[in-house]
């Protein structure tokens, strides 16, 4: 027993190099981040689970849904179960943690690995979005995997970079915000690399756009399997016209133009005293006028929304920058764990009788559908830890200011962006929610206990040498 206890500490001070232990720290931290959805019993569902369902199994092209996550759904082998999908996600999401710790802190430790994702599988939602039929897992995966290739792709050797271009082209075609989220970040190191002659970090651009790239030609690749037609998105502007509404610009256009005033000749005219007062409202509501007009498969309707919104930005510039702002302010700090993770008998449960009903019955005993999740006492911690390692990042930015160490900021800046640019895209384009922002949240947590390990590393010679 002993010699056992003994050997199993010597694996644990091995570092996080070769392959064996590489694998048995991946196998670890999926485990542990497969944890919510072991202990709920089945995997998590969302409200657009079903919708995945119906387009990755039944092979229904939906507008507003990324085809390529549903097709992974259905190569996973979603048919049988959907175990392998959170499965396959974890590992994703394991695999980019294990690089960027292993180019962060040089000689990192199997046990120092699985510390730090003990620590995001307590303190942060990680676990949350892991094991979720969903793709919000995948926008982290795009801000970690832009950071190795644009920084870190030197260190990494052929196979591995092929892995991490994969992993992020996957990862950018899941969903479409991340085609913006990742271009934004393309643009801030194309600025930076400008400043290089400073002294500041070069980034590799030529790899981030072929993680770019990789992500458009899946995207495209994805829809034309299920539609015989190659184009990047058919949703259009009806997201960005539904938040609109939602800030009143729409009414105010609606109520300034109706009835017709020359050129300008609304459908939506008739619609104008019973607008939704919320985006999710006009989107999803049983009495919509959206879908009276024709829902997300309406040309015509989509176009009247693109010609709406050019005219409400001429007419009030001022009014959709103040919404803008305000919205995107709001997303940044709104990112409680929990977000529309609760029973989805009404919604989900019909496609998962048409589709999987093999499924359903271990569906219907998990927690969630009994209601028996709980996440106040959650957020209690998820929320403080949360705000605290977004100061934290700031902190590590001003520390390596100070000591010009350009290269140890790259991480937490680029991280920054991404929470930044996030919190635009999806509070801009869409609106806000806590699960856009919380599904990123836990980046900040893993950035301060990364640097925490490099410094004790850093520190472990002078120590030894002052012994």
């Amino acid at each position: 027993m002993r010699e056992s206890t003994v050997n199993s500490r010597a694996w644990l001070a091995f570092p996080v190099e070769g392959i064996a232990v590489p694998a048995v720290g991946m196998t670890l931290l999926s485990l542990m981040f497969l944890s919510a959805a072991l202990w709920n019993g089945f995997p998590l569902i969302f409200y657009d689970t079903g919708a995945y369902l119906l387009e990755g199994l039944g092979h229904i092209f939906l507008v507003e849904r990324a085809p390529v996550y549903a097709e992974l759904l259905f190569l996973a082998g979603g048919n049988f179960s959907l175990w392998p999908i959170v499965v396959l996600q974890a590992l994703m999401t394991s695999y980019l943690i294990l690089e960027v710790a292993r180019a962060e802190v040089p000689g990192l430790t199997l046990r120092g690995l699985i510390v730090i994702g003990a620590a995001l599988s307590l303190l942060t939602g990680i676990a949350w979005y892991v094991g979720q039929v969903e793709p919000d897992i995948f926008t982290p995966v795009v801000i970690l995997g832009a950071w190795l290739l644009m920084f870190r792709s030197a260190r990494l050797g052929k196979a591995r970079l092929r892995w991490v271009i994969g992993l992020t082209g996957l990862a950018v075609a899941c969903h479409p915000s991340h085609l913006g989220l990742i271009g934004g970040l393309l643009l801030c190191a194309a600025l930076l690399k400008l400043l290089a002659r400073w002294g500041l970090p070069k980034p590799d651009l030529k790899r981030g756009v072929i993680g770019l790239v990789t992500g458009i030609a899946l995207i495209v690749v994805g829809n034309f399997a299920l539609t015989g037609n190659l184009f990047i998105s058919k949703s259009g502007s009806v997201f960005v016209f539904a938040r609109l509404m939602q800030d009143g610009i729409v009414k105010r256009l609606l109520q300034d133009t109706c009835p017709p005033q020359g050129d300008i000749n609304w459908r939506l005219c008739e619609y104008k005293n019973r607008l939704a007062t919320s985006a999710n409202g006009w989107l999803w509501g049983a009495g919509s006028g959206f879908h009276a007009l024709g829902g997300f498969t309406s040309k015509t309707q989509q176009q009247e929304d693109s010609r709406i919104i050019v005219e409400s930005l001429k007419r009030y510039p001022m009014m959709h920058l103040r919404a803008a702002v305000y919205d995107s302010l709001l997303q940044f700090l709104q990112f409680k764990t929990g977000d529309g993770i609760e029973p989805q008998l009404s919604i989900v449960t019909p496609n998962f009788r048409r589709m999987i009903p093999e499924q359903l019955p271990a569906y219907l005993k998990a927690r969630q559908q009994h209601g028996l999740i709980r996440f106040k006492v959650l957020n209690l911690i998820h929320v403080p830890v949360g705000a605290m390692s977004v100061l934290g990042l700031l902190l590590l930015l001003q520390h390596a200011g100070l000591r010009r160490a350009w290269d140890q900021a790259s991480l937490p800046a680029l991280v920054l962006l991404g929470l930044v640019g996030n919190a635009i895209i999806c509070g801009t384009f869409s609106n806000p929610h806590d699960r856009y922002q919380s599904r990123v949240i836990w980046l900040p947590a893993l950035v301060l206990l990364l640097a925490v390990a490099r410094d004790r590393r850093a520190l472990q010679p002078v120590a030894e040498s002052g012994t």
